[in-house]
């Protein structure tokens, strides 16, 4: 294609997206676009700009310096691609980004005016922890089919069959009776036995002696239901009701609609909020998606409650490595807590010396040992500071023995993510389910479905730990490190409940239960067709 051709091409593109290029960048931009085939230069072009607007930009005249760092990002080799394989990402690693209500984006922290995130939180990092979940919410919402503005000139029922969000700001100004309103805010308990709904704009009571806790039912369109879920103090709902005299009368809960990752991704391109070594979000590459479908043999196994104290427990691991011994497993996935009996001023040395038996069975199996991962998730009762969350890996001191005979093994935090190809997925150790349980503001009518209610409320949440920081502590500045936005492909509730699979908005939510408690049962996933196999080990 000739020189000046390919200039006013990339030019215009750049000016599709709000961009000038400066004549030098301009020129070095055509020199590198002249090898590109012209099937793929469209595509080229459009990850060029996508990697220029990731950077921090002052404004909106391009340097020849942005666009080289942009050419080199989009020009990753094969070599590269290899290390995107397989990556544990710790808490701690994962990237932070801020919604900017303005630009309508999600905002890397090096692009705002945020501070980086300290362990030691002020008092703005407690509020900005629900401002943000609000925001991500709020957004996610507006952006639901029944959430959006009818276009004009469409038929008066279907705009009818539209909602539009209110804030409660815009409740506490009217003196006179407010009918059928429907806000998104959070359940809050200010007082001792009463409930209020709290938003950025302010905060009123709610009555819920009307409300229908658990089939949403909004009153302008009857055939709107929002599924059920377990509805805690900290948690957002969309609430349908009236407002008169300084209280809000609930009709209906329900929880701001789910989204899909691939929605998500529509909205906000090729930006990695997962975390790892790839600029981008892997869900992007070809080549990964190839690879994860060519390798069938991939295989995950997830284990929750290895009470590496127990001898019967060492024992089923024992027989478990001897079945995978001529097959072996792509990861071995092992959740605290490691110790039956986790206090004690000895419980250190016995740890260690746990690990240290669990080691000598691993090496028994040359090829486990070999071709094997292992990764450890630490549990809220292991060794180390409190029960607040994210929480770290277990210490080198405690692990440093196992390391050196297990080189594949990775001690991470928890919770962790973990990138495979194009796939991603959450590990979360916590008791979750019987925590949310006990914080509901009212509880089921029906038991029997509790795996969906949980998995629903996490979803719709983003979020997975939605209760008050007493019941559950997080490191405020680090809250953006348990957000489940935009949806994984897997997470997995390394939960003492018993054990589920629960498929959600393309979502698959796995619960191994408690290794010991559930008679020795564990999960195992096989990425190349998204299964999972309910696995046990029998006794002999």
């Amino acid at each position: 294609m000739a020189a000046e051709r390919l200039r006013g091409r990339a030019s215009g593109a750049f000016k599709m997206h709000g961009l000038l290029l400066r004549a030098e960048a301009a020129k070095y931009l055509t020199e590198a676009l002249q090898a590109v085939s012209e099937a793929e230069l469209e595509d080229m072009i459009e990850n060029i700009i996508d990697a220029v607007e990731k950077q921090p930009l002052s404004c909106n005249m391009i340097e020849r310096s942005t666009v080289e760092a942009a050419v080199l990002e989009c020009s990753q080799s094969s070599d590269e691609t290899i290390v995107h394989i397989f990556n544990i990402i710790g808490a701690f690693d994962i990237p932070q980004y801020i919604y900017n209500s303005e630009r309508k984006k999600f905002l890397p922290l090096s692009m705002t005016s945020h501070p980086a995130p300290n362990l030691f939180g002020s008092a703005k990092d407690k509020a900005e922890l629900f401002r943000e979940r609000y925001v991500i919410l709020q957004q996610r919402t507006h952006r639901h089919e029944l959430f959006t503005p009818s276009a004009i000139g469409t038929h008066p029922d279907e705009s009818q069959s539209k909602f539009q969000l209110k804030t409660i700001e815009t409740l506490l100004g009217k003196s006179a009776r407010v009918g059928e309103v429907i806000v998104l805010g959070m359940i809050t308990q200010l007082k001792e036995g009463k409930f209020f709904l709290e938003d950025p704009t302010g905060v009123v009571q709610l009555d819920l002696s009307k409300a229908i806790s658990f089939m949403c039912y909004f009153a302008p369109y009857p055939g709107v239901y929002f599924h059920s879920g377990l509805y805690t103090e900290s948690c957002f709902v969309l609430t349908e009701g009236w407002y008169e005299d300084g209280i809000f009368h609930v009709n209906a809960f329900g929880f701001p609609p789910t989204e899909s990752s691939a929605t998500t991704r529509a909205y906000y391109g090729n930006t990695n909020f997962f975390g790892g070594p790839s600029s981008t979000s892997v869900k992007a590459s070809a080549k990964l998606k190839q690879l994860e479908e060519e390798n069938e043999d991939a295989m995950f196994v997830f284990l929750s409650d290895v009470w590496l104290d127990q001898v019967e427990v060492l024992e089923k691991l024992r027989i478990m490595f001897s079945g995978y011994a001529s097959m072996p497993p792509t990861c071995f996935f092992f959740c605290g807590n490691f110790s039956s009996a986790p206090y004690g001023k000895t419980r250190i040395q016995s740890l260690k010396g746990s690990l240290k038996a669990l080691a000598d069975i691993i090496c028994e199996y040359p090829s486990i040992h070999q071709s094997s991962r292992f990764v450890f998730v630490p549990g809220p009762e292991d060794p180390g500071p409190s029960c607040i969350l994210p929480r770290p890996p277990l210490t080198e001191n405690i692990t440093e023995e196992f390391r050196e005979q297990v080189p594949f093994s990775v001690f991470t935090t928890n919770p962790c993510r973990v990138q495979y190809c194009t796939q991603e997925i959450i590990i979360f150790r916590e008791d979750l389910v019987s925590k949310m349980c006990r914080n509901c503001v009212r509880f089921p009518s029906s038991n029997m479905d509790i795996p969906n209610h949980f998995v629903k409320t996490i979803l719709s949440q983003g979020h997975l730990t939605p209760l008050p920081l007493y019941v559950s502590p997080v490191y405020w500045a680090y809250d953006y490190t348990l957000r489940t936005y935009p949806l994984p492909d897997v997470i997995v509730f390394a939960d003492k409940y018993d054990p589920f699979t629960v498929t959600n908005t393309d979502c698959l939510c796995i619960n191994p239960g408690s290794f010991p408690r559930s008679g020795f049962s564990f999960k195992v996933f096989y990425p190349s067709n998204k299964t999972v196999e309910d696995s046990k080990l029998q006794s002999l």
